[in-house]
């Protein structure tokens, strides 16, 4: 977890998620659809312009849900599925 609001952990999670595809030789340009968790929705914006940038053009189709509560009191959790050819 890092220190620091929705902008900082949905950094990391967007670098881990990265690195994760790296890993199974693919890209952010791979992933199809991304589940995105707030505990608020007031945190949208902030999220969004971070997920923009990670994205860039690659627009892949998103769900954004507010839950009540993530592990290790997360503010933003995200899940995404990839196409690996």
């Amino acid at each position: 977890m890092v220190a620091g609001g929705v902008k900082e952990q949905t950094d990391q999670v967007l670098k881990n998620l990265a690195a994760v595809l790296e890993a199974a030789g693919a890209g952010m340009n791979s992933i199809t659809m991304v589940n995105v968790y707030l505990r608020s929705m007031g945190d949208f914006a902030a999220m969004n312009e971070v997920y923009g940038k990670a994205f860039g053009e690659h627009k892949p189709a998103r769900a954004t849900v507010a839950v009540s509560e993530l592990p290790k009191n997360a503010l933003v959790e995200i899940s995404c599925v990839a196409s690996l050819k």
